[in-house]
This record gives C-alpha cells, structure tokens and sequence, in this order.
C-alpha cells in the first residue's frame, strides 16, 4: 500500500502526482508544487493471460509526515486506494 495516503503533504506532492498518472486515476491536484526527498517507489508487474498490469507503490520518504486519514478527508466519498 502507497504511504502517501496518510501523508501531510500529498495533495501537493509531485511523486503522488505521478503514481496517479501511473494508475490513471484523477489527480487530487493538477499543479502539485512540492518535492518529496527520496521516495522510495516498488513497481510490481502482474501478468494474466495477455495483460499485464503496473502498480506503483510509495513505500518510503524522507519527506513523509503522518496525517492518517489525509487522502479520506480529500475525497470523503471515495474508496481509499490500496
């Protein structure tokens, strides 16, 4: 699971910006101005049958500070992603 979703600065965040490009979802922002330092991202590859799907996932972040419950609150009609 991406940690962002409990994190301070996700909504302005460029990395989650991009792992929402990656999972073709709506961006929580369209000009996320805000560099994490050293996010740690694992790519996992599942393959069945002639499709392959890419989930990415924000593991680690030196820039990470917990506000649980911060992507909920952006989207309180939503269903947190995993």
């Amino acid at each position: 699971m991406c940690i962002c979703v409990d994190c301070h600065w996700l909504d302005r965040c460029s990395t989650y910006h991009a792992v929402e490009t990656q999972h073709g979802v709506k961006h929580l922002s369209s000009t996320p101005d805000f560099e994490p330092r050293q996010p740690r991202i694992n790519v996992h590859l599942r393959s069945q049958g002639l499709t392959t799907t890419v989930e990415w996932d924000v593991v680690a972040c030196n820039s990470f500070v917990m506000d649980l419950g911060h992507w909920q609150r952006l989207r309180p009609q939503e269903v947190v992603p995993t």
